[in-house]
C-alpha cells in the first residue's frame, strides 16, 4: 500500500520516498518523466528534511542544465555530463550494527546464551567479510562467507544456524532502516558437509542405574538429572525451574513449565505441562523439600540468567562412565521419545509431553492433550526402582 505525505514523499510499507515530477522543459535530458527514490527511512521528520535537501539539489541541478542550454545556443559548447545528487546519503549502516540493533530488539529477557551465540555467529560474518556495508553486499559475499565457514570444519546444520542468525538480524535492520536492497544471505546453498554427531540412546536398564544412583546421592545435581531422565526437560528448561513451578499437590502432580526472565523458552510448543513420574516425581519431592530460595537450581540461575554450559559440563563429566559412549545429559531427552515410541504412544503425544513442535495447521488449534493423558502413556515407560531418597 501507498501512501501520500509531505510534499514530494509517499511512503511504501512504511517506508518513505521521494517523487517530484522533471519540469517539462527539461524531460529530453532524463529517460523518465518522474524522479523516485528511497530516503531510507520511516521517520516522517527525517523524510521531510531529506526530501527538502534532496528537492533543493534537484532545483540546482535543473537550474544548471537550464543555463548549459544557454550556454550551448550561444557557444556551441557540449553540456557536461549530468550528475544527479544521490538521496539524503545512501545508508552506510554495517554488519557490526546490524548485530548491535539484532541484540538490543531481540535480546530482551533471552540472558546470555542469546548474546554468546548471536556474537559468535555475527562474529564469523564480520571475520570473514569485515565491517561491511550492508547495502554493498552482494550474493557472492554470502557465497564466499558459506565457504569460509566449511573451512572452519562446521558441520552443515552448525552452518545454517549461524546463517540464520546472520539472516535474521540483517532482515531486521533492512527493514528497520527502509534500505534499499535484498538480503544478500537469503537462500545461501548450503551443502552436507561435516560428520553429523549421531548420539545412541540410553537403554533402559542404563537409565534405571542412573536414576538410582541420583536418589541414592540426592544433592542437587544427581537430582536435577533424575528430574529430566522421566520428563525429557531440556538443560536449561530444568535449571530455571522454581519451586512454584512444581505442581506436588494437583491430582495429577506435573511440572508448568513457563518462561521466566531469567530463562525463555526454545518455542512456543515448549510451553507445557509435563507429568511426573518414576524417578523425576521423586527429585521432584526432594527438591521442593530441600530447597530453601525460589529457584530450585540455584548454583546454576540466578534471577538474571541461567548457566546451562556450565551445567552440563559438570553433569556429562559425571554421567561420562556411567552412560554408553556418545550419550550426554541431553541424551535423556531423545531417550524419553524412543521409550515412548516404543510404547506406542501417537507421535502428537510424545510431542506434547516433550515440546517439540507438532507439523499440520491442525496441532495450532485446541487445548492440547490433557494431563490425564499424558500420565497415562508415560505410567507405560515408568522405571521402577527401589526408594532410596533420604529423608
Amino acid at each position: 500500500m501507498v501512501d501520500q505525505n509531505a510534499i514530494y514523499t509517499f511512503t511504501k510499507r512504511g517506508v518513505f520516498y521521494f517523487s517530484r515530477r522533471v519540469p517539462k522543459s527539461l524531460q529530453p535530458r532524463f529517460d523518465k518523466t518522474r524522479i523516485v527514490t528511497c530516503l531510507h527511512t520511516r521517520s516522517p521528520a527525517q523524510a521531510r528534511k531529506s526530501a527538502s535537501l534532496f528537492s533543493a539539489q534537484l532545483e540546482i541541478v535543473w537550474a544548471q542544465m537550464r543555463l548549459e542550454s544557454v550556454l550551448r545556443r550561444v557557444a556551441g559548447a557540449t553540456a557536461s555530463p549530468l550528475t544527479l545528487p544521490t538521496a539524503a546519503a545512501e545508508s552506510g549502516v554495517t554488519l557490526s550494527e546490524a548485530g548491535d540493533l539484532y541484540r538490543r530488539l531481540k535480546g530482551g529477557g533471552k540472558g546470555k546464551g542469546f548474546k554468546a551465540y548471536t556474537d559468535r555467529h555475527l562474529g564469523y560474518v564480520v571475520d570473514c567479510l569485515g565491517d561491511a556495508v550492508i547495502v554493498e553486499l552482494k550474493r557472492s559475499d554470502a557465497g564466499r562467507f558459506r565457504d569460509f565457514l566449511i573451512a572452519k570444519k562446521l558441520t552443515t546444520s552448525s552452518i545454517k544456524r549461524v546463517f540464520a542468525t546472520v539472516r535474521a538480524a540483517v532482515n531486521l535492520m533492512i527493514s528497520e532502516h527502509g534500505l534499499d536492497c535484498t538480503n544478500p544471505f537469503s537462500g545461501t546453498f548450503i551443502p552436507e558437509v561435516g560428520t553429523k554427531t549421531v548420539r545412541p540412546p540410553i537403554p533402559s536398564s542404563v537409565i534405571q542405574s542412573v536414576q538410582n544412583t541420583c536418589l541414592e546421592i540426592d544433592d542437587d545435581k544427581r537430582l536435577l538429572i533424575a528430574l529430566i531422565s522421566d520428563t525429557g526437560l531440556r538443560l536449561a528448561e530444568a535449571l530455571g525451574l522454581t519451586k512454584a513451578d512444581l505442581k506436588l499437590h494437583a491430582t495429577v502432580p506435573h511440572i508448568d513449565l513457563q518462561p521466566h526472565p531469567w530463562r525463555s523458552l526454545k518455542t512456543a510448543s515448549s510451553i507445557r505441562t509435563v507429568p511426573l513420574v518414576g524417578a523425576s516425581l521423586a527429585a521432584a519431592k526432594r527438591l521442593a523439600e530441600t530447597t530453601r530460595g525460589r529457584l530450585l537450581f540455584p548454583t546454576y540461575a540466578t534471577m538474571t540468567d541461567v548457566n546451562a554450559n556450565s551445567a552440563s559440563a559438570t553433569l556429562n563429566k559425571w554421567l561420562r562412565p556411567r552412560l554408553p559412549e556418545g550419550c550426554v545429559i541431553h541424551s535423556f531427552r531423545h531417550s524419553l521419545r524412543d521409550r515412548l515410541r516404543a510404547a506406542e504412544c501417537p507421535a502428537d503425544i510424545v510431542d506434547a509431553i516433550g515440546g517439540w513442535t507438532t507439523q499440520g495447521v491442525g496441532h495450532k488449534y485446541g487445548a492440547g492433550y490433557s494431563l490425564e493423558v499424558k500420565l497415562r502413556w508415560l505410567k507405560l515407560i515408568e522405571l521402577q526402582h527401589p526408594s532410596m531418597v533420604k529423608r
